[in-house]
């Protein structure tokens, strides 16, 4: 294991509840293992994230600036939305 570093958080009564049940579940060993266990979770969370705005979101946005032609005003598309679900349940618009 890495080095360690001792830290004191103070904890709503319900997430310390929450801990207390995994580790009495048997399911961790520790109070500290459940922790490491939602910070590793929260980090590959964060890097999904991060991922997906460096690889989809900023490029879909340089290439909407880069042509701003191709953009269809949101009113537009709001309408158009709201005609194509009227027509699937048979409403008239």
């Amino acid at each position: 294991m890495a080095a360690t570093e001792k830290r004191t958080f103070s904890l709503p009564s319900e997430h310390a509840a929450f801990i207390d049940r995994l580790v009495n579940s048997g399911a961790y060993a520790s109070g500290s293992e459940v922790v490491r266990a939602g910070l590793r979770a929260l980090q590959k969370h964060d890097a999904v994230i991060e991922r997906w705005l460096r690889e989809e979101v900023a490029p879909t946005y340089d290439e909407m600036k880069a042509h701003p032609e191709r953009m269809i005003p949101a009113d537009q598309v709001i309408t158009e939305l709201r005609a194509y679900h009227a027509a699937k349940r048979g409403e008239n618009v």
